[in-house]
């Protein structure tokens, strides 16, 4: 895949997830938005912001400070910036009976401390930042 040519690439769950900090803490975005077990490999190509990363099987994680439910898929892709995921691909919120994705999340400038995820039909909705902190 063209998209992933000169990316860093980390395999194993511990090398994983602490990539996965690392970039969520680069781009200045919450530690604990993306709650992953038992990830195969993560990929980060610099030059464009491309991100992947593979887990052996789907997670579904609550954040409980706001009783939310989100679905992580064995596939994730998106394009990493400062504050933002975009174009991302394998994660769904649950709203009422539908689970529609997620397609970009943005986190705004202090002080606000909020963090906005948009989905594909252009519905957004808007959270505290602090209910994606690290252990959520």
């Amino acid at each position: 895949m063209a998209e992933k040519e000169g990316a860093i690439v980390k395999k194993g769950h511990e090398e994983s997830l602490k990539a996965a900090v690392s970039l969520l803490q680069e781009f200045e975005l919450p530690e604990g938005l993306l709650p992953l077990a038992d990830i195969i490999e993560i990929g980060y190509v610099k030059p464009t912001g491309y991100i992947w990363i593979l887990q052996k099987k789907k997670v579904e994680h609550k954040f409980n400070l706001i009783s939310k439910l989100v679905s992580y898929d064995t596939e994730i892709t998106g394009y990493i910036s400062k504050k933002k995921i975009k174009k991302l691909k394998g994660v769904k919120a649950k709203e009422l009976m539908l689970w529609p994705p997620v397609n970009e999340i943005t986190a705004d400038e202090q002080p606000t401390g909020k963090i906005h995820f948009k989905s594909l039909a252009g519905i957004t909705k808007t959270f505290p930042v602090e209910a994606f902190a690290a252990g959520q």
